[in-house]
């Protein structure tokens, strides 16, 4: 298998509010940057978005570490809370229905395709795959808010 490195985020202007998402993947000497926004969510559904669309960016099965600042994402897959959802039929603990159970199950059929480790690293700190993300997932909010102000 390929050995990919991918570092995402995702930033909202009010939650909820405008939102951008961004994912850096990287393979040997090669790097993709993808980013993208939505006019109307929140900053959780852009944290999985970007983990989403940058494991959908991979053309075949591949090992890959993936990082990003979200607790809320990488806690789900390594404290087996996707696990233990699954088995309440999509309730929480506290039996109030999972949110963003839509992008979840579409993280969960990309995890069956690729071998992903997850990797929390520090929001705002000294990780430049995670700063670049952050700045291009900004980006997008800055480019298209204005645009639908007009």
């Amino acid at each position: 298998m390929k050995q990919v490195e991918i570092y995402t985020d995702g930033a909202c202007s009010g939650n909820p509010g405008p939102g951008g998402w961004a994912a850096i993947l990287i393979y040997r000497d090669k790097r993709a940057e993808l980013s993208g926004y939505e006019a109307h969510t929140t900053n959780n559904r852009m944290e999985l978005m970007a983990a989403i669309r940058g494991l959908r960016a991979l053309k075949e099965p591949c090992a890959v570490r993936l990082y990003s600042d979200s607790t809320y994402l990488v806690n789900a897959f390594e404290k087996k809370w996707l696990q233990n959802w699954q088995k309440r039929n999509w309730l929480t603990a506290a039996k109030k229905p999972v949110e963003n159970q839509d992008l979840w199950q579409e993280l969960l059929a990309l995890t069956s395709t690729h071998a992903v480790e997850w990797v929390k690293v520090r929001g705002h700190a000294d990780n430049p795959g995670n700063n670049r993300c952050d700045e291009l997932a900004r980006g997008e909010i800055k480019q298209h808010a204005g645009v639908e102000k007009r």
